[in-house]
């Protein structure tokens, strides 16, 4: 967190906190579900157009009310400073960007074409919420004439109701290490792979809900996780109790391998 955040009043640093963790939260997401429609384009094509489906209704869900939000809530407030008028403008033109990037994946005419508007979307999704957490907040946050908690009061999308996933034990009568994968088997060639080894960890577990929920019926996905994901497991049965059987496919010690089925 910046010096002008830590050096603010402890409910504007709370403030900026809960911001950040709802964007950690909608760029995980956003990256997992982009990441499966990219694998699909290589091991399922025929997945591809639900994937695809799926994502633009997170879009329309999540990330364009978010925007839209940030628009009526915290954008007017920095832009009233002389130091942020700029920097607002080029943000509200990242969001314009943002909803034609959405309405072209919307309307994209082919499986590839909406792989690379999905990537597009992704990373200037990514590098406008860096922009959000690095300046325009901790300015909002330091300026003694706004408070961005009383900004931020009741406003939904841009908090999110974030669930702080990251370090909460597994749940009692969670996933069970080692259970039955109980879906008649998949052939690995032909089923999508994750490696959160290679995602960032304030980003690890949204990445793999985001993936997950892209994952249609009846099919399954692998997990690649850097240590055994017994919190993640438990994370996911509260989620959504009962939907996915897991089988441990490796245990370690370099990596752990699971095959996620949706029921």
């Amino acid at each position: 967190m910046s010096t002008l955040t830590i050096a603010s009043d402890p409910e504007e640093a709370a403030a900026v906190e809960a911001v950040e963790a709802h964007h950690a939260q909608l760029a995980g997401e956003l990256g997992g579900r982009v990441t499966m429609l990219l694998d699909a384009l290589d091991r399922d094509p025929a997945s591809a157009e639900d994937i695809r489906a799926g994502l633009v209704a997170f879009c329309d869900r999540q990330l364009l009310p978010h925007a839209a939000a940030e628009e009526s809530a915290l954008y007017p407030a920095a832009h009233r400073t002389a130091e942020a008028r700029l920097l607002i403008e080029g943000m509200l033109t990242e969001h314009r960007r943002i909803a034609e990037l959405v309405e072209a994946l919307r309307s994209a005419p082919s499986p590839a074409r909406a792989a690379g508007d999905a990537r597009a979307l992704q990373v200037l999704f990514e590098e406008h919420l860096d922009k959000e957490n690095d300046l325009v907040l901790p300015l909002i946050a330091a300026s003694s004439g706004v408070s961005l908690a009383g900004l931020l009061d009741g406003m939904h999308d841009v908090l999110g109701g974030h669930d702080d996933t990251e370090g909460h034990p597994a749940a009692e009568g969670g996933q069970k290490s080692g259970g039955a994968c109980g879906c008649g088997g998949h052939d690995e060639a032909d089923v999508p792979e994750l490696d959160a080894r290679a995602v960032p960890h304030a980003l690890r577990h949204a990445t793999v809900f985001g993936a997950l929920d892209a994952v249609p019926a009846g099919r399954a996905m692998v997990l690649i996780a850097p240590h055994d994901p017994l919190p993640l497991l438990g994370q996911l049965e509260r989620r959504d109790p009962g939907v996915f059987a897991v089988e441990y496919l490796e245990r370690g010690p370099e990596a752990w391998r699971l095959l996620l089925t949706r029921r």
